[in-house]
C-alpha cells in the first residue's frame, strides 16, 4: 500500500480518519484527515489545547492514535525546546541521534560539518550550549533534525520562546535554508503572522474534538501584501474564536 501510494502521487504524507483520546476518554481528535505535498510548507494554527502539537506527535510516533492510519515518507521531529546537552559541544549535540541509531559516525560527522559550513555556522562547531544565544541553539537543533535525512520535518513551535527580532531573523533564515534542501514541512504555531510568512498552506484548528480544518492557500506573491495579511489574519482569528 505504501509503495503504491508513493508511485502514483506527489503527496508525501496522508493522514486518514485518525482519532486520539486521553485515558479518561477525553476525545481530542476525531476522524481527522489531511495530506502533505512534496516540498510543501504547511502550517497548523489554533488555540492552546486544540490538538495541533498532538497531530505531529501522532505522525512522528511519539503518541499512538486510537484509530485511523498514517502513511508517509520518513519524518523527523523538532520540539519547541532545543534539548541540547550542556556537556556536549555543538557538533557532538548534532551527532547524538546518529550515535543512538548506531550510524557510521565518520560519515555522519562529515555530513554534519558540511551542513554547518553550508549554513555558515562552522565557527560554532566546538561551542557549548551555554555559549549560544536562543536563536543559535534553535539553528543547531534544526541542523540535528536535517541530519536524519528525513523527507518530512515536523517542527513544533520552534521559535515560540524567542524574542520578536530573533524570531523574525530565524523565519527568514529557515526559508533560505530550505531552498537548498528537498524537504516537506509541517510547522506548528500559534502565531498567525508567522504562519502566513512561512507557509504555502495553513490549516486552522476549530472544533473540539478536532475533526476538520479551515484551509487557507498563501500565494508567494502575497506574503508581503499588508492588506492580504490583514484580511487572512482576521479570518483566521474568527475561525479560532479570537476575532469575535
Amino acid at each position: 500500500m505504501k509503495e503504491e501510494f508513493f508511485k502514483t502521487s506527489e503527496t508525501v504524507l496522508k493522514v486518514e480518519n485518525i482519532s486520539f483520546f486521553y485515558e479518561k476518554k477525553d476525545l481530542l481528535i476525531k476522524d481527522l484527515s489531511f495530506s502533505l505535498k512534496k516540498n510543501e510548507f504547511l502550517s497548523i494554527v489554533g488555540s492552546s489545547g486544540c490538538g495541533k502539537s498532538t497531530i505531529i506527535k501522532l505522525i512522528s510516533g511519539i503518541k499512538k492514535m486510537n484509530s485511523g492510519y498514517i502513511v508517509g515518507k520518513k519524518t523527523a521531529y523538532m520540539p519547541q525546546k532545543d534539548l541540547l546537552l550542556p556537556w556536549r559541544n555543538v557538533l557532538e549535540n548534532i551527532l547524538l541521534p546518529s550515535e543512538l541509531s548506531k550510524k557510521n559516525l565518520n560519515e555522519e560527522k562529515k555530513k554534519a560539518i558540511d551542513y554547518l559550513k553550508k549554513l555558515n555556522l562552522e565557527k560554532y562547531e566546538e561551542k557549548y550550549p551555554y555559549e549560544l544565544s536562543g536563536g543559535m541553539k534553535q539553528r543547531v537543533s534544526f541542523i540535528r533534525t536535517l541530519l536524519t535525512d528525513a523527507d518530512i520535518l515536523l517542527l513544533d513551535e520552534p521559535f515560540s520562546a524567542l524574542d520578536a527580532i530573533t524570531k523574525e531573523n530565524l523565519q527568514k533564515w529557515l526559508l533560505e535554508v530550505l531552498k537548498d534542501f528537498d524537504k516537506s514541512i509541517i510547522f506548528i504555531t500559534h502565531d498567525i503572522n508567522e504562519a502566513i510568512f512561512l507557509s504555502d498552506r495553513i490549516l486552522v484548528c476549530q472544533n473540539r474534538p478536532l475533526n476538520s480544518f479551515k484551509e487557507y492557500i498563501i500565494p508567494k506573491e502575497k506574503k508581503l501584501d499588508l492588506e492580504f495579511i490583514k484580511e487572512v489574519k482576521e479570518k483566521i482569528l474568527i475561525d479560532i474564536g479570537g476575532g469575535k
